[in-house]
């Protein structure tokens, strides 16, 4: 194996052994230790790739919302291309559920985006985290909305952070819920029923 490819696949053992952990235990009860352990690495691998355990961790924040965000784009150019139904409710529906589906399906987008994030990392990580992999995708379906004469013309800024805000609150509502089943219903009623409502009607 070629040293950059051993080394790419030292910094994947480490984040997948970080993200396991952080999953299982939280990020204040996952040590590098722990990390190390896991990944069959030594501690000094770990600080060759990353600062440290807070800059191991943004990693697979990153890594985990850059998921979400390609998960609901794929979700919804897939859904387009199939051409069943009307172009809203195709990208509404296949974005909302794939998201729903990505943050609330997968422990770890559930434990570590959700719940660690918003609490160890700083309010300028978070929204620059927010901006790249939530509001720039959103921004730009509801962009192509409104040029496809769906959606009216309005501040599409305001707008799109009130859609990343939704969907957060949802998932973390889903995920934190006795019966996820019932919330998932009640909660993709409420989002619909708000899109609905931003619908040009003809």
């Amino acid at each position: 194996m070629k040293k950059a490819e051993q080394s790419e696949a030292t910094r994947a053992a480490l984040l997948e052994a970080a993200r396991e952990l952080f999953t299982e235990r939280g990020y204040a009860d996952t040590t590098t230790e722990d990390i190390v352990q896991r990944a069959g690495m030594t501690r000094g691998a770990l600080y060759y790739h990353f600062r440290d355990k807070r800059g191991l961790f943004l990693t697979v924040v990153e890594d985990l919302n850059q998921f979400v965000a390609q998960t609901a784009v794929g979700a919804i150019r897939f859904a387009q291309g199939e051409q069943k139904g009307d172009l809203w409710t195709q990208t509404i529906r296949a974005g909302v559920e794939a998201y729903l589906d990505a943050n609330t399906m997968d422990l770890a987008a559930q434990r570590i985006t959700l719940i660690e994030a918003p609490a160890v990392l700083s309010w300028a990580e978070n929204s620059e985290l927010d901006k790249i992999y939530g509001l720039d995708p959103i921004r730009d379906v509801l962009q192509e909305l409104t040029a496809a004469g769906l959606l009216a013309p309005q501040p599409l800024e305001a707008l799109s952070h009130f859609v990343l805000s939704m969907l957060a609150q949802a998932s973390v509502y889903i995920a934190h819920a006795d019966d996820q089943v019932v919330a998932r219903k009640e909660m993709s009623a409420f989002i619909y029923s708000f899109f609905d409502g931003l619908r040009v009607k003809n």
